[in-house]
């Protein structure tokens, strides 16, 4: 499965952005409530069949990750610190009551996946394959109650650049009337990105729920205010700032060029010798075994 090494899926490479293509495979495994993972297959990429009584359709009861492989000019393929993602998975799994699979599991599913769509990995240098692990109550539930039963699949996709600006600074927006996340919850935000990016905007910053000054997160990714200090960071500080950038399995190490705040611009530095395009240069290499992995955090995928 996956085909021959340097056998390539039919993609115009450059024309990629960060959408769903359809590949060739996904992996599924399941379990019954109280049961722990097992077995799990490859099976054609293709609609699922799934109950209007399941778990994650009535109460949300689903978590997801994401994670890429990219391809070396030698032909190996590479992921990069893959077993954080199972342990994210099984810790937002545990909160949610629902089983997951052990790291190993998680693992070996992600690797088959991957050789399994190897021919959609781009070339190197034209973008890498999202990997989006999902786990979700897919068994019928009517009362509000864990699931009796679990879905854990992967799928695949080819991309590029998660902003339209590619690799151009970016323009944030600090949204105001509605927060990202609130004290032991979640919030949407569609809403305000659409209204954002409707006015222009690459995406939102949002402030924390209590106080409406603290920085929180950037919709699609973090942010991170050039400064030495770690602590929370009030939204009139941004002044003073001298770099402001985003980080994200998706977004990769992405500079911010401006924010606006009450109708104020605020412009940041950018450009080849900022903290960010240093930090970009060091995660791409290391992810793309350019730079020599000291940390054990890549996994090759054979």
């Amino acid at each position: 499965m996956g085909g021959d090494v340097d056998e390539y899926a039919d993609v115009e490479w450059d024309k990629i952005g960060f959408g769903a293509i359809p590949t060739d495979y996904m992996y599924v495994m399941k379990c019954c409530k109280d049961h722990d993972f097992e077995h799990g297959q490859l099976n054609p990429y293709a609609n699922i069949q799934i109950s209007p009584a399941a778990g994650v359709l009535n109460y949300g009861q689903g978590v997801y990750e994401g994670t890429k492989a990219q391809r070396r000019s030698d032909g190996r393929v590479l992921l990069f610190r893959p077993d954080q993602n199972a342990i994210r998975m099984r810790e937002g799994a545990h909160r949610l009551c629902m089983p997951a699979p052990s790291t190993n599991q998680f693992l070996h599913a992600l690797k088959q996946t991957v050789l399994a769509n190897k021919r959609w990995i781009p070339p190197p240098g034209k973008g890498s394959l999202y990997i989006r692990p999902m786990l979700i109550g897919s068994g019928p539930i009517l009362g509000l109650a864990p699931s009796p039963e679990y879905t854990f699949l992967i799928y695949a996709s080819p991309v590029r650049n998660y902003f339209k600006e590619g690799i151009a600074a970016l323009n944030l927006y600090v949204e105001e009337e509605y927060d990202r996340a609130s004290p032991g919850g979640a919030g949407g935000v569609l809403k305000a990105i659409t209204r954002a990016k409707n006015r222009g905007f690459s995406d939102v910053l949002y402030l924390d729920s209590v106080n409406k000054k603290y920085l929180e997160e950037v919709s699609s990714c973090n942010i991170f205010i050039v400064k030495v200090e770690e602590r929370g960071v009030m939204v009139d500080e941004l002044s003073e700032a001298d770099e402001v950038f985003c980080t994200g399995t998706a977004v990769g190490v992405a500079p911010v060029g401006s924010i606006t705040y009450k109708n104020q611009r605020m412009e940041f530095r950018v450009g080849d010798e900022s903290t960010c395009s240093r930090l970009y240069s060091t995660l791409v290499g290391i992810q793309t075994g350019v730079i020599e992995d000291k940390k054990g955090w890549i996994v090759e995928v054979v």
